[in-house]
């Protein structure tokens, strides 16, 4: 009869000291590899530091104690114009208005196509099997594409305005929506699925009856995270001519000294807006999420 505790030899069983060598060892290798992993790290940020400094008009060492300058001489000459800042900043309020439609009319494109996109990408909820690594892809390319370059592209198609901000933000958005919403609809619950199709109903009746109702609380969560970061990008592209906020930026920052206390104000308005959207979004998405 074996002994199994000692192996099918009759063989002593490593002990504690070939255990804690064991484990030394593989300690020791985790070191090392993680070592060698720092150093081309460190390799890889250095070497890519020359090339930008080489390629750069100046030197990012030399530059380094201008950084303030600009910075100072905005904020003394607002702080000298300072009662002026809270007119400029009621006069930027359309600007503003504008730029959160844009960023909520573009959340609520991309969000729908983003449902769509993400229920026909989800095994075993798609329609078409067959075609799921095809609406993958999809959402990769529209989430690989930054806003910005969409929308350089459609300002020579449809001029300046704000219908490319929208097209742009909104591509993006189905693209990122998408992929975390696909995310969460893996994780449903199929019986509802089965149930309704025992007694034959459609696709579409099943998305809707049987797996929207349990992932509507995290999709409407992330959409409001994605409308926080759409008024940001609605406002970085006022700087490409698609009017907003940004765009009222853009000009004041162009005209320089002398319109330093309106760059202020518009400064001020854009936080203040993000700051109130961002704490809004977080009650609702606490309440949809935890139910409170």
């Amino acid at each position: 009869m074996v002994d199994i505790a000692f192996g099918p030899q009759g063989d002593k069983g490593p002990g504690p000291t070939n255990g804690r060598d064991a484990y030394l060892d593989l300690v020791r290798r985790r070191r090392m590899y993680g070592g060698i992993l720092l150093v081309l790290f460190v390799a890889l940020m250095a070497s890519g530091f020359r090339l930008a400094e080489s390629r750069n008009a100046g030197g990012f060492i030399d530059g380094l104690p201008q950084v303030f300058a600009f910075p100072s001489e905005v904020i003394s000459e607002a702080w000298a114009k300072r009662a002026e800042v809270p007119g400029l900043i009621w006069a930027h309020v359309p600007s503003l208005i504008e730029t959160i439609n844009i960023a909520a009319v573009s959340t609520l494109a991309g969000g729908l196509a983003a449902m769509v996109l993400a229920l026909l990408s989800t095994r075993g909820l798609s329609r078409w099997p067959r075609l799921t690594g095809v609406f993958r892809r999809m959402m990769d390319a529209f989430r690989a594409v930054p806003e910005i370059v969409i929308a350089l592209v459609l300002i020579y198609l449809l001029g300046g305005g704000p219908v490319p901000a929208v097209i742009a933000i909104a591509l993006h958005t189905s693209g990122a929506l998408g992929k975390l919403f696909s995310e969460v609809a893996e994780n449903a619950d199929l019986k509802p699925v089965e149930g309704l199709t025992s007694v034959g109903a459609t696709w579409g009746q099943k998305m809707w009856l049987g797996i929207i109702p349990q992932v509507a609380p995290n999709w409407i969560s992330y959409a409001l995270l994605r409308f926080e970061i759409n008024v940001r990008a609605s406002a970085i592209l006022g700087f490409v001519g698609e009017g907003g906020i940004g765009h009222d930026l853009k000009l004041a920052m162009q005209w320089g000294q002398g319109r330093y206390d309106e760059v202020v104000a518009i400064f001020l308005l854009l936080f203040l807006t993000i700051v109130a959207i961002d704490r809004l979004s977080d009650r609702a998405r606490e309440k949809l999420v935890r139910g409170r």
